[in-house]
């Protein structure tokens, strides 16, 4: 690998693992709520089913991540992918509430993909190709993203059954199986990997340890405060516009995929170039910036629903509506419809233009966090540092739909984005402070 320019040769099959991945988990994602409600549960269960990933990940993750250090990447990867597959054929013979959720539990607990195959991009990366390659995992989460509901929407068009969706999910991860174990080459090798036992991965799930890290830690509590922020707005997006601009599910659905398609731009072209220019703190600053800019413009969406919108159509529509996550544990969200006599162009045009910002910044935030990380891990901690990351921004998903529930059904569909926004330039503050370049000594990390 020459300097700054990043090995394709070894990024892709980790880039192409991470999107069928993703893909698998993408089928499932939006139907998760039916899997539930499937089995008469109440809203509260809903809410468990919910939680359950998030929950389990923050056990699971940061053990995996630090076993990875120790075995090498590619027997974690195939564990944690073998694992998920069962769980999603779990999920397709379930017929319990129970079931669905001890698949979620099994996924999480010991599903650590993502925070594996970021380890293995670290692996293979330098300084200067990092946060490039960190993106491009990203990049493949975006694609996920875009192509998962829609398979899970086709699936269920084509088949009553709630089990194809599942099985589907099942099979994209039995394809991953397949291309880690022909496909991806071992990027940790034995004289790397970490020496000392093994029981100290399970040390408090390693997070105590990271957190005790003057430097890390900074960078744990930056990633943990704008995951809850940025998952509050991406759990309350559908209700959102919904009161704002009269969206219902195709609607949102074209939002997702707007976003999307930038999410997918800024990490495959932007962000390699912006960090040789840039670095990874300003890059930091940067991303935190236009996060705070788009969260603030989008809690100032005019009320104006789009030209097709009918307000009638829509109160039935929504009267057959499933409780989302939040909705499940704090209750019932009030919608107050838009009056489709102030239908126009204008609301939709102000929301689609404060998504840019938006999507730019969290495209360059958890890369450039993560590497920042690496940056600060000690020789052979690479994946524990990694997984306590990911367990962080599980911890935050799980808190996130709840807290921005709250604030949304106490002060307002505008309050969770502008309190978002100002949190948003808390966190740029403090890391204008936090994140200054220091001194390195012989034998400490940087």
């Amino acid at each position: 690998m020459t300097a700054n320019r990043l090995d394709f040769k070894r990024v892709l099959p980790i880039f192409a693992l991470t999107f069928v991945d993703v893909l698998g988990l993408t089928v499932i994602l939006p139907l998760l709520h039916l899997y539930a409600a499937t089995y008469g549960a109440t809203p509260f269960q809903i809410g468990l089913v919910a939680a359950a990933f998030p929950l389990a990940q923050l056990i699971g993750v940061p053990v995996m991540g630090a076993l990875s250090d120790r075995y090498g990447r590619k027997p974690l990867l195939l564990i944690s992918q073998v694992s998920t597959c069962i769980s999603f054929l779990m999920l397709a013979s379930a017929n319990s509430l129970e079931m669905i959720i001890l698949s979620r539990l099994v996924d999480g607990l010991f599903g650590a993909n993502l925070a594996t195959a970021q380890a293995a991009i670290t692996d293979v990366t330098d300084e200067g190709t990092r946060v490039q390659g960190l993106g491009l995992t990203g990049a493949a989460f975006g694609l996920g993203f875009l192509f998962g509901p829609a398979i899970a929407l086709f699936s269920l068009e084509v088949s009553d059954s709630l089990a194809t969706p599942a099985l589907i999910a099942a099979a994209y991860s039995f394809a991953s199986i397949l291309l880690t174990l022909f496909a991806f080459k071992e990027t940790l090798p034995p004289q790397r990997r970490q020496a000392g036992r093994v029981i100290q991965a399970f040390y408090l799930f390693s997070a105590v340890r990271m957190l005790r890290r003057p430097r890390l830690n900074h960078l744990l509590v930056l990633m943990f405060g704008q995951q809850v922020v940025f998952f509050a707005f991406e759990s309350l997006l559908g209700l959102f516009i919904l009161s704002r601009l009269g969206l219902l599910g195709q609607g949102s659905a074209l939002v997702f995929i707007y976003v999307g398609f930038i999410l997918v731009y800024v990490q495959a072209r932007l962000i390699g170039r912006w960090n040789r220019q840039y670095g990874e703190r300003r890059l930091v600053w940067i991303a935190l910036g236009t996060l705070a800019l788009g969260l603030l413009l989008l809690s100032a969406t005019p009320d104006q629903p789009h030209p097709l919108y009918v307000e009638r159509k829509a109160a039935a529509i929504l009267r057959e509506m499933k409780p989302t996550a939040a909705e499940a544990v704090i209750g019932d969200i009030s919608i107050t419809l838009p009056d489709d006599r102030r239908r126009g162009i204008g609301g939709l045009a102000w929301f689609l233009a404060a998504l840019i910002p938006l999507t730019v910044g969290a495209g360059l935030i958890r890369p450039a966090l993560n590497s920042l990380m690496v940056q600060q891990a000690p020789a052979g901690e690479t994946g524990a540092v990694l997984g306590v990351s990911a367990a962080f921004v599980s911890l935050a998903d799980a808190i996130a739909p709840l807290l921005g529930g709250w604030i949304f059904q106490t002060y307002g569909a505008s309050a969770p984005f502008a309190i978002g926004g100002v949190v948003m330039l808390v966190l740029l503050f403090a890391s204008l402070l936090l994140l200054r370049p220091q001194p390195v000594t012989a034998g400490q990390p940087r």
